[in-house]
């Protein structure tokens, strides 16, 4: 038999499963019947899923007004009632909010991007392509002609790979 889930907050027994899809991702939380009560949870006007997803909810509440963007006036609580900022300086002004939650949702805080698969193998050939340019350049030059040779059938294969590459 499986065994019972947990409320995230206090380890008890859950009877009360929220389930949140953004973006298509499926967000999850299970809670007891008291932490449910405690969070608003029973009261719909009152409950912000956003708050137990970004596990903003779980920190100690702030002193009201205490942390205020410099530059739009958003505040902590005006941040956990609409889900997100008011500009791009709040990011700074909360990043002892923001990096928690980050770090919780994602591998980790910096944005590293992303490569498109072809992308990345064309430059992949371009860069081992300039790379035997400037090998056969210096061969030529040092009178090394067997390198310079074989740099020039490398450089004529990749050519042809490329070729290929662009054609698709």
């Amino acid at each position: 038999m499986a065994n019972p889930l947990k409320c995230d907050l206090c380890s008890k027994p859950a009877t009360v499963h929220l389930t949140q899809i953004i973006n298509n991702k499926v967000h999850k939380v299970d809670l007891c019947e008291e932490c449910a009560q405690a969070k608003g949870v029973t009261d719909p006007s009152g409950f912000s899923l956003a708050d137990l997803l970004l596990k903003a909810s779980l920190n100690p509440e702030p002193v009201p007004g205490t942390v205020r963007c410099e530059q739009c006036g958003c505040t902590q609580q005006d941040f956990k009632k609409h889900g997100r900022f008011g500009c791009p300086h709040c990011y700074e002004t909360f990043a002892n909010l923001v990096e928690p939650m980050l770090e919780n949702m994602h591998k980790g805080s910096a944005h590293i991007g992303k490569v498109p698969r072809k992308a990345l193998a064309r430059k992949t050939l371009y860069d081992r392509l300039t790379q035997l340019e400037v090998e056969l350049n210096e061969a030529i030059k040092t009178e090394r002609y067997e390198d310079a040779a074989r740099c020039r059938d490398e450089i004529n294969q990749v050519k042809q790979t490329f070729g290929q590459k662009s054609a698709h």
